[in-house]
Order: C-alpha cells, then sequence, then structure tokens
C-alpha cells in the first residue's frame, strides 16, 4: 500500500481529480444563460453605420445578418473576458487607453472658449501668432556659368548703372526662371523660392539702393528692397480660429493631464531599482 501510495502515477491521478472537481464546482455556480439585449437603439445603429458605408439602407436580409454577427461578438468577447483573454494583451491595453483619452478629450471639448479666454491665451503666447517681419524686392540674376571665372566681380559692376538708371533692371542679368520682383513676402515665402542663404541674407537690406552680390543656390543677384514691413501682432478677430486651435490643443492636454493626477491619487505605484547601465536588476 505505502508503495501504491508513492507512485509518481498516483500522484497525477489525484492532482487531475482535483482540478476537474473544481471546475466542475466553479462551472456549477455560473448562470445556465445569460442575456444580450438587442434594443431598437442598437439596431438602427447597425443599420446607419452599413448605410454610411454602402450609401443605402440594409435589405431585411443584411440587417438580420448585422445582428447575428453583432450577437456572435458580444458572446465571444463576454465569453473572452471570462477566459481572461484580455489580461496583458497589449493592443487590448493600447485601445482601452485610447478610449480613456477620448473621454478626456470629449470632455476639453464640450465648452468652447470664449473671446477672453482666446485674448488671454493669445497675450500669454504672442510668438506663436505674431505675423513675421515681410519685404518686397526686386532682383537681377547672374549666371556663374556665363561669367566664369569671376561672376562676383561681373556682378558688382551692373551695381552702379542699376542705381543710375532705374530701367536698366528690366534688360540687365540674365536669362532666369526666377521672378525679377517679389511683393511683400516673410522670409519663410522668400526661402522657398531663393533658398534659405538667400532669404536671409536679404531680410535684413535696407530699402531703397541695389545692394549685392548675394548667393542663392542657383548663382549671384543684385537686390533692391522696395518695401518692408514690420512683424506685428493681429487682432483675435482676424486670426480667430488660428487662437482657438492652439488653445484647444493646450487645454485638452491640460484636462487629460488633470484627470490622470486624479486617477493616479488612487493607486500605489512601485518601480523596482534600474542598474547603471538601465537594464533591469537581474
Amino acid at each position: 500500500m505505502q508503495r501504491f501510495v508513492r507512485e509518481p502515477l498516483v500522484h497525477f491521478l489525484l492532482l487531475a481529480l482535483l482540478v476537474f472537481g473544481a471546475y466542475g464546482l466553479v462551472s456549477r455556480r455560473e448562470p445556465a444563460t445569460a442575456t444580450i439585449d438587442v434594443t431598437q437603439a442598437k439596431i438602427e445603429q447597425l443599420a446607419g453605420l452599413f448605410a454610411k458605408t454602402w450609401q443605402r439602407p440594409p435589405t431585411a436580409q443584411e440587417l438580420k445578418g448585422l445582428i447575428d454577427d453583432y450577437v456572435k461578438e458580444d458572446i465571444y468577447v463576454r465569453e473572452a473576458l471570462r477566459l481572461g483573454l484580455d489580461t496583458d494583451d497589449e493592443v487590448i491595453r493600447k485601445r482601452l487607453r485610447m478610449k480613456m483619452e477620448f473621454v478626456s478629450d470629449a470632455e476639453a471639448e464640450a465648452t468652447p472658449p470664449t473671446d477672453i479666454q482666446l485674448q488671454a491665451y493669445m497675450d500669454a503666447h504672442p510668438e506663436a501668432f505674431r505675423k513675421p517681419p515681410q519685404i518686397a524686392f526686386e532682383q537681377v540674376y547672374i549666371n556663374p556659368d556665363k561669367h566664369s571665372p569671376d561672376a562676383s566681380a561681373a556682378a558688382t559692376a551692373l551695381l552702379e548703372p542699376l542705381r543710375k538708371d532705374a530701367s536698366y533692371a528690366a534688360t540687365a542679368g540674365d536669362p532666369s526662371l526666377l521672378p525679377p520682383s517679389l511683393p511683400l513676402t516673410d522670409q519663410q515665402g522668400i526661402a522657398q523660392i531663393f533658398g534659405d542663404d538667400f532669404a536671409a541674407a536679404i531680410i535684413t537690406l535696407a530699402p531703397g539702393e541695389w545692394e549685392g552680390p548675394v548667393s542663392s543656390a542657383v548663382g549671384l543677384h543684385l537686390v533692391k528692397v522696395t518695401d518692408r514691413a514690420p512683424g506685428i501682432l493681429p487682432a483675435l478677430g482676424d486670426i480667430r480660429p488660428a487662437v482657438e486651435r492652439e488653445w484647444m490643443n493646450d487645454h485638452r492636454n491640460a484636462v487629460e493631464q488633470q484627470r490622470f493626477d486624479d486617477l493616479l491619487k488612487r493607486y500605489k505605484v512601485t518601480v523596482e531599482p534600474i542598474s547603471a547601465d538601465g537594464s533591469p536588476p537581474p
């Protein structure tokens, strides 16, 4: 008898009997049936999503298929939760986090900002809405390939006649696809056409006189600034949509952070020490 008790196979069979017995007890405690209510509101939602996708309402047979699929999905979801299949699932965790963030977004967007709030935000962040300085100018292009080996000297030689005769600019220089003049434009707009180096060089030039040569990615230029507009902070009414968009972004982040801080108070967070090289401890 003692030899029989010491047999590993006997131990295994006893353990199996205990597991099946426990499962039977748990199963008997579970309700025999659960209720799935497919309400009229849910049916209308399913039909609406179908119509939005296919640009027509579902037929009776299609609607029955939508309802059957919803019931199937609900059963699978309930059973997956009962079996704990959602535990430590990264995809589910990320989706749940997104839903919590959507709740915060909805809370933040529930009340639109007033003009007083937007003006205060604009006053606190003037550089985010200030229009940059602008200049208008004319330019004469000098092609380095046509004036080798000293295109700079060739460009400089044109300065004097340009300064003496305003009409000379129409015929001076070399052919180019670049515009001979630009209206009031900020530095970024100029850079999109002539390049960053050219835009940075001419944005500081005083108006009224031909200057140069100024280098660009395609060659040399003689430049005459004809007008200049300083950077200004527009009135709220002129840029309200932009201010409201930035205010809403900051407000949404603040609401989400406050909501998270409130939730964090319900938890005690412990973090194991990290070694000097950043790896977790053994």
